[in-house]
Formats: structure tokens, sequence, C-alpha cells
């Protein structure tokens, strides 16, 4: 009888090892599923959290943004305007009266003087400009007739988007009445912007009221002096290409020369 007790002892010893055994095996794996379910939500989250940055980055430096997003890189930011090239040194302008002939279409000659004390650093730009040649060639690409009475010149794309690789500010002499005298020269600039100068300029060929805007007014650097009637005649009563108050001149007026002394 004693020998069956001690049988029947151990089987129910080792029933309970077995099960003891089989309830740590399934804890065991509990806790794995459990980590693993905690290592998959975490991964989730930062997948998404990568997904949503990079769409930040792409609708705030994609084609077309203006200046660089924010980057979290710990290098230091860098300001796109401090790599651009500068403008001529206000000195070339030798803050003085200059003179000068502007040859439009072979066969229209402007006489112009500029005014480097007033004006001088659109003056610098335009005397430097002129002596590398750069308006050499250039279609005078936006005539007004409604409103503003204008001729713009200056830019090599032909559409008023270019320039030199240079812009340059703040707005000089601008008129405080708005008000821009028959054979007033000025340099154009973007709406808004004080520092948007370049190279593009127009040529006031009857009195206009050019309102200022956030920015200002615009720079005159100086006057057209002879040959306004020539270019009026010749370029300015032809009107636009469409008929409208504003566009490229029906008559094509290019940049033959311009000297400066």
């Amino acid at each position: 009888m004693a020998r069956t007790s001690s049988a029947s002892d151990r089987e129910a010893r080792e029933r309970l090892r077995r099960y003891r055994a089989r309830q740590s095996v399934h804890a065991s794996r509990v806790r794995r599923r459990v980590r693993d379910n905690v290592g998959a939500a975490i991964a989730l989250v930062a997948i998404a959290a990568l997904a949503t940055t990079a769409q930040l980055v792409y609708l705030t430096a994609g084609p077309g943004a203006p200046e660089a997003a924010p980057s979290a890189s710990p290098s230091p930011s860098v300001d796109p305007a401090a790599e651009r090239p500068q403008p001529p040194s206000t000195e070339v302008s030798e803050f003085r009266e200059w003179t000068g002939r502007m040859t439009i279409n072979d066969s229209i000659p402007l006489e112009f003087r500029l005014d480097g004390m007033a004006a001088p650093q659109a003056v610098a730009s335009f005397v430097q400009l002129t002596r590398d040649g750069f308006y050499d060639g250039l279609a005078c690409h936006r005539l007004t007739t409604e409103d503003i009475f204008v001729l713009q010149c200056g830019d090599p794309n032909g559409d008023g988007t270019g320039g030199p690789e240079y812009r340059y500010g703040p707005i000089e002499n601008a008129p405080a009445d708005d008000v821009y005298a028959t054979g007033t020269l000025a340099m154009a600039r973007q709406g808004g912007d004080g520092s948007s100068m370049g190279s593009q300029f127009f040529i006031v060929y009857d009195e206009s009221r050019i309102p200022s805007d956030a920015a200002g007014g615009y720079t005159v650097l100086g006057e057209v002096t002879a040959g306004l009637d020539d270019l009026i005649a010749g370029v300015v009563d032809a009107g636009t290409a469409d008929g409208a108050g504003d566009g490229a001149p029906a008559v094509s007026a290019v940049i033959s020369s311009i000297t400066i002394q």
C-alpha cells in the first residue's frame, strides 16, 4: 500500500511539474507577443512621423519655393542672398552727373543724363552694365499706353523676369508725389520689394502718376534729354502687339548700343 501511495504522489508531482512548465512556456509566449506588438506599434508611429516630415519638407521646399525650407540639421542655415553676387560699388557712379546716348533700332538716338549724386547705387549699376555691354541687343519688352505711359527695357529674358546675377536696393530718389515727369529714366523692380532692382529700367514717354506700393516708389536715376519724340513716333505710336494697354510693343524696340561719359 505504501508503494502504491508513493507512486501516486510521484505521478501527481510530475503532472504538476508538466503543468507549471506549460504555464511558463505560455507566459513566455504571451510576453513575446506583447513585446512584438509594442515594437510594431512603435515602428508604425516612426514610419508615420517620417512620412509626415517628408511631406512637409516637400511642400515647403519643393519645386518653385523661393527659399530653402528650415532644416533639422545642426549645420547653420545659409541666407541665399548672402551667396548672390553683389552689385557694383556706389563709387562706380563717381557721385557725379553722366551723359550718354542710347540708340534704338539703329535709327533712334536718345540723349540722356544720369544723376550719380541722387541715385549712386542705380547709376553705378547702369554704368557698369553699360561698360560690360550687357544692354547691347536687348529688346524693350513692355509698353504701357493706359494710365501710365512707359517703355520698359533691359531684360535679357525679354519677358520681365531677367536681369544680372545680382539684385540691389534700397529705393533711391523716388518722387514724393508719385509723379514721374516726361523723359524720366527709372528702375523697374518687383512689386513690394525695394531690394529687387537689377538691369530693367523704364522710360516715361508722357508724364505719369505711378502709385507707390508697400516698398515705396521707383528709383529715378536720370532723364532723357533729347530724342523722345522720335521714340514715340517710331515705337510708341504703334501701340502694343495685341492692342491691349499693357504688353509687348507692336514695333520691336532693340537697344543697338549705349555709350556714356
